[in-house]
Order: structure tokens, then sequence, then C-alpha cells
């Protein structure tokens, strides 16, 4: 199959289309974008300029793709949005570029699903291998770590962090990290254990979930101080147990504790 460009479909000089890609009608694309082979633009979308999509994505009609920040501190300076490879981008959704003070940069990494209605804003960084529910809101500067699943009408507030293999309860606010592997819920969400159900279905071994069990309790449920709970595990065997300590080590706004 040939590359297809709908005839209402407008699209601006300095756009580059990999093979087999598919433009539907009424797509507004603007120069300097890159698209991949095999990925499909449907009806009414938009795609701003300095954007870069791979290969084998698909985004649904009437998606905002690339638009400029909504940040009172953007003077319409150069930034990008990257998106890898095999992400679904459906129907309604809106992600910004960057901005200066962010790098300049809004990444979306591959094998992605983002359903309707959600809006990533300037600056956030996402990985592979996530599920993003519908409505789901990221304010800016928003890092989210691989293999992460976040549950429909959250709000991710402005610099949080969600680590890997998280789980994000349905209409929860999000306003401190997550620590990898634990589950988060509730309007000023808690952590509610390990994301059990998840790291199963990952194939971790009893063992690995047996020793991040242990770590879970030595840094949220004992009597120490989580500085005491840290030095406690750092000569940990278990790699997912030095990446949670590293992850909480670093972060800058706190952390969500448990309930």
């Amino acid at each position: 199959m040939s590359t297809q460009i709908h005839p209402t479909a407008i699209i601006e000089d300095g756009v580059e289309l990999g093979k087999n890609v598919v433009i539907g009608p009424f797509v507004n694309i603007k120069s300097n974008v890159e698209i991949g082979d095999n990925t499909i633009i449907e009806a009414n979308a938009y795609i701003g300029s300095y954007t870069k999509i791979g290969k084998n994505c698909r985004i649904f009609p009437s998606s905002v793709v690339g638009s400029i920040p909504q940040d009172l501190k953007f003077k319409g300076e150069l930034s990008q949005l990257i998106i890898g490879d095999n992400t679904t981008i459906r129907e309604f959704c809106m992600i910004n570029r960057g901005t200066k003070g962010g790098g300049s940069i809004t990444k979306i990494g591959s094998n992605n699903l983002i359903m309707a209605y959600v809006h990533i804003a300037h600056d956030c960084i996402l990985g592979n291998n996530i599920i993003v529910s519908n409505a789901v809101q990221f304010a800016g500067h928003v890092v989210v770590e691989d293999n992460v699943v976040i549950g429909g009408m959250s709000g991710i507030h402005q610099f949080v962090r969600i680590g890997k293999f998280a789980m994000i309860g349905g209409m929860s606010g999000i306003g401190q990290d997550v620590a990898p592997f634990c589950l988060a819920a509730g309007p000023r969400a808690k952590l509610h254990g390990l994301n059990l159900v998840g790291l199963k279905r990952a194939g971790f071994s009893a063992e690995e979930i047996e020793q991040l069990k242990n770590a879970y309790k030595t840094i949220f449920k004992s009597n120490l101080t989580f500085e005491q709970a840290f030095e406690k595990l750092r000569n940990s065997p278990s790699k997912n147990v030095i990446h949670m300590i590293d992850f909480l080590k670093n972060s800058n706004r706190g952390f969500c504790r448990d309930r």
C-alpha cells in the first residue's frame, strides 16, 4: 500500500511522510513535521510544527498533537514533541510541545495507548508500554516511567513523577511522586500497597514480589525514618528494590505515603 492523502487534507511544505502513511479527511499538518512508516492520521486531526511521530502509530479523529504550550512563559521559542513507535492516540486528545524552561521537548515513548480526551502538557516525558485511560489530565513537566497504568479522569500535578509498573486508580489526584511498583488512589492520593495484579501480569516472580513487599513494609509501615529505611535496604540484592529507593531519594515534590 502506498501513502494515501485525502484531497481535503492540508499539508504544509516541509512535512516528511514515511512509507504507507494514511492522511484522512480535513487533517491539518503544519511545517517541520515527520511522520513514520505505516502511521495513520484520521479525520480532522491537527499536527503542529516540530512534531515527530514514529512508525505504526495511529492518531484518531479530532486530536491536537504538537500544539504550542499553554504556558504564559512561552514566547514562541523552538520546541518539540516526539512520539515513538506503535503508539495510539484516541479521539480529542491534546498534546503540547515543550518549553525552554523544561528542556524544550515533550516526549512520549513507544507502545503506548492514550485514550480519548487526555491532555498532556508541555515538557512531559512518558516512557513505554503505558496505558492512559480516558480524560486523564497531565500538568507540565510530569515524568512517567515505563509500564504504568493510569485510571480515567485522574489529574497529575506539575513536576510529579510516577514510577515504573505503578497503577493509578481512577479519579485520583496525584500531587506527589508515586513510588515504582505501587498502587495509588484517592482525591489526594495515598499508596495502597504494591500493584500486585500488574506485577503478576508482567511476569514478576514470587521471589521478586516478596522482595518488594518487604521493602514496602520497611519504607512505609515500619517505625523507621525514610532515611533509616533507605539505609537498611541499600544493599538489597533486588534491582527493583534499589530502583524504588533511588526513585524516592531523588524526589523533589515528596512522595505519596501509605494510607
